[in-house]
């Protein structure tokens, strides 16, 4: 790790420990009532000392560290999609070359830095062998919604998570050897903005703006809580590549597409009539429930940048 990542991990300990303070002040005053609030918030103070704590040492390893980090997130995710979605025995050939085939092959382009190939071999390749596999079996019950589950929870899990370490495959003049920083810059936006959002939506939030799917989530909040994401990714443009208008503007393109992401992932839980993806990490449901902001933000960001410096 270089200084700035030294730095950057010294002061999210500082926020950690603040946080901590803040919660266990709040469960003393709170005695032996139990209050959900503060129990919420403590258990989510909890999980992330465990998440920044798996990051930082995955850094320590470096780029194949954190490679093999999101190749264990991605596994996990894969798993948490297709728990939840109803397959048929002629769906197994097309599972098992989702698990063992598609995701090994994707990280493992990735590690090589081989773009002309991880970039398509997802979205092109196995979107189609899979619902040729899934035929070879001649069940035709739902065939077409089975083969499409098994495709969006590829995409979801694999190639959009997959476009985090992809970071670390740029070439960016003057940044080189830093692209471990680019990956903590996007972490930490789209992850302040959900808490943010959800900060200012129960301080101020009135008017929801999709009930059906996510009730805790406001106008104002949405507003408040990107508003504030963008203006910190913009003063944590000295661990990027960027000027601070140029961090505002992609924090303000992630923050976006983090809570269009937060929407359709939550939409897809109430179609299965679930509230999480699981309960891997206490505090935080499962691991897409952490991740469904930054599915949907990382491959735009990704490509964005990419093509910034091309």
């Amino acid at each position: 790790m270089d200084n700035n990542t030294l730095l950057l991990f010294a002061g999210i300990g500082a926020l950690l420990l603040l946080a901590s303070l803040v919660g266990f002040v709040l469960k003393r005053r709170s005695g032996d009532q139990p209050n959900p609030v503060v129990d919420n918030l403590n258990a989510r103070i909890n999980a992330w000392w465990v998440m920044v704590l798996v990051i930082g040492i995955a850094f320590l390893f470096g780029n194949n560290g954190v490679i093999l980090l999101f190749y264990f997130v991605s596994f996990y995710a894969l798993r948490e999609f297709m728990t939840l979605t109803p397959t048929r025995r002629s769906d197994y050939p097309a599972l098992v070359a989702a698990f063992y085939f598609a995701l090994p092959m994707q990280y493992l382009l990735i590690a090589f830095g081989w773009y002309g190939l991880f970039a398509i071999f997802i979205p092109v390749y196995l979107f189609l062998l899979l619902p040729i596999l899934a035929s070879l079996g001649g069940d035709t019950t739902r065939y077409l919604e089975r083969a499409a589950k098994v495709q969006w929870g590829l995409m979801i899990a694999v190639y959009c998570i997959s476009s985090v370490p992809a970071l670390l495959t740029l070439d960016i003049p003057g940044y080189e050897g830093r692209n471990l920083l680019l990956i903590a810059w996007l972490i930490i936006v789209v992850q302040l903005s959900d808490v943010l959002q959800y900060v200012c939506g129960k301080l101020f939030g009135k008017h929801k703006i999709a009930p059906s799917l996510s009730p805790s989530k406001t106008v104002e909040g949405f507003v408040g809580g990107v508003a504030l994401a963008t203006l910190i990714g913009g003063l944590l443009c000295w661990i990027t590549p960027f000027a601070f208008w140029q961090a505002a503007l992609f924090a303000l393109l992630v923050c976006l597409l983090g809570f269009a992401g937060g929407l359709v992932m939550s939409a897809i839980k109430r179609d299965r009539g679930v509230k999480d993806w699981g309960h891997m990490i206490e505090g935080h449901g499962g691991m897409l429930d952490r991740l469904d902001s930054v599915c949907f933000a990382a491959p735009v960001f990704f490509h964005m940048v990419r093509y910034w410096w091309a």
